[in-house]
């Protein structure tokens, strides 16, 4: 008996809570910060679904709490997003959704090795985006798995330098 009512509050409470967040809000109830965020959808505000006007709310709350340098990058992000065609936002959302199924370790890894080529020369941050985009598939797979089977000094090394077709570090 006890064991139902845990499993029934543990299935509604949840519910109860997600509801309640999701209530919609008239833009008179808005703060002054929130409604200078938000200004943009004042005419539509109040016939924005709750959920949507949850989202806009949490977005405008980390605005908020942004650095003037934060903004600039996320204003280039959201540029470069509105650039995209419909299948590059689709494998964008793709690779992020991989990411976030990543544990812990391996997403520290993805972003370590993501910001050693970010360092790199410009140049040699192009030749090896030029060998990546000629390797096929196949060649891409045993590049990864040989990546991620590396120890981590290894791993610095072989980014710092590239991999030739097969996965190997070398020079360009």
């Amino acid at each position: 008996m006890i064991r139902r009512l845990l499993l029934v509050l543990a299935l509604v409470l949840p519910a109860a809570a997600g509801a309640q967040e999701a209530q919609p809000r008239s833009w008179d109830q808005l703060s002054a910060q929130e409604q200078k965020v938000l200004n943009r959808f004042r005419d539509q505000w109040n016939s924005l679904p709750a959920e949507r006007q949850q989202r806009l709310l949490q977005g405008a709350h980390r605005w908020q709490q942004m650095t003037p340098q934060e903004r600039d990058q996320a204003r280039d992000r959201f540029a470069r997003w509105q650039k995209m065609t419909p299948e590059e936002r689709a494998r964008a959302r793709e690779r992020y959704e991989r990411f976030r199924n990543l544990s812990p370790d391996e997403q520290a890894r993805v972003r370590a090795a993501y910001d050693r080529f970010r360092n790199l020369p410009p140049e040699r941050r192009r030749a090896l985006r030029e060998r990546w985009q000629e390797m096929t598939p196949e060649e891409r797979e045993r590049a990864r798995e040989r990546f991620r089977s590396m120890a981590p000094e290894e791993r610095a090394r072989a980014s710092g330098r590239g991999a030739d077709r097969n996965g190997s570090p070398s020079d360009p």
